[in-house]
């Protein structure tokens, strides 16, 4: 069978065809006052010039979202260009739910302790597939300047063997930091295949990590619910909320931003 073109996920400069929802903390119930008053926030998105800035709303309330494709996928390449702001802990959700709580994250955690490539599985048993974590530099005015690999000693959320043997590829912080541009544009191109999926990320034309759901351990991989999702699933992006890391996580004034974001089914 012949395999589709590119086609742009944001035609038109519009969000038809994307729904925002609240980002409900999955370890309490609905009725829990924390759901609550989640429930009443979506995120603010907006699109202009082709360029998708996505930020808690209001600014620095501390709660998330999601924006969700109305539309569901099975095997494909994802590509965009991402340029998020220090620090703001966001992410692409494939193969996600319709309220995107379960899914295959790509991690583009740009904060103290977060991995810009690897992989976490929400709502499918906690996996945390990541090489190394990231942190900034700041230059005289303590304003953050640019990317380090974070020392384990003071990490928020440590690199274990057992993380690291998750991933089927991965290259080291170093090599990363050398691909990823501060400040910048930076180009994902990301391919998912296979029932229990096969997920590469490759940054700025670099394979980075992947990793291969049907060899993840049951430690940390809820099979059962994984094949419950079936083949296909939405595409989501992720304002995170603040929960126990407050403003480190996401700035008060902090936005991801997106463009060139394109789907080819395969």
């Amino acid at each position: 069978m012949q395999e589709t073109q590119f086609r742009p996920l944001f035609p038109d400069d519009a969000l038809a065809g994307w729904k925002a929802l609240p980002r409900l903390a999955g370890w309490f119930p609905p009725d829990h006052p924390h759901n609550i008053e989640a429930a009443k926030h979506k995120g603010l998105w907006t699109l202009d010039d082709g360029i998708l800035e996505g930020r808690q709303d209001p600014p620095g309330c501390g709660y998330g979202a999601y924006l969700v494709t109305e539309e569901t996928f099975g095997d494909f390449i994802l590509e965009f260009d991402a340029r998020p702001d220090w620090p703001c802990d966001t992410g692409v959700y494939l193969r996600a739910s319709a309220d995107a709580a379960t899914g295959y994250q790509v991690l583009v955690d740009h904060r103290r302790s977060g991995s810009l490539a690897g992989f976490y599985g929400n709502g499918l048993g906690g996996f945390h597939a990541v090489r190394w974590n990231v942190d900034a530099i700041t230059d005289g005015l303590g304003q953050p300047c640019g990317l380090v690999i974070e020392s384990p000693v003071d990490t928020l959320e440590p690199v274990t063997p057992e993380k690291t043997a998750l991933l089927t590829h991965s290259v080291s912080g170093e090599e990363f930091l050398r691909l990823w541009k501060w400040n910048d544009w930076n180009s994902y191109h990301i391919e998912c295949r296979g029932a229990l999926p096969r997920i590469s990320t490759y940054i700025n034309g670099v394979l980075v990590a992947a990793m291969d759901a049907a060899a993840l351990p049951e430690t940390c991989f809820d099979r059962a619910k994984a094949e419950a999702l079936g083949p296909r699933g939405h595409i989501a992006l992720e304002v995170h909320d603040n929960d126990r890391m407050g403003e480190a996580r996401w700035g008060k004034n902090a936005a991801c931003r997106w463009r060139n974001m394109r789907i080819r089914e395969l």
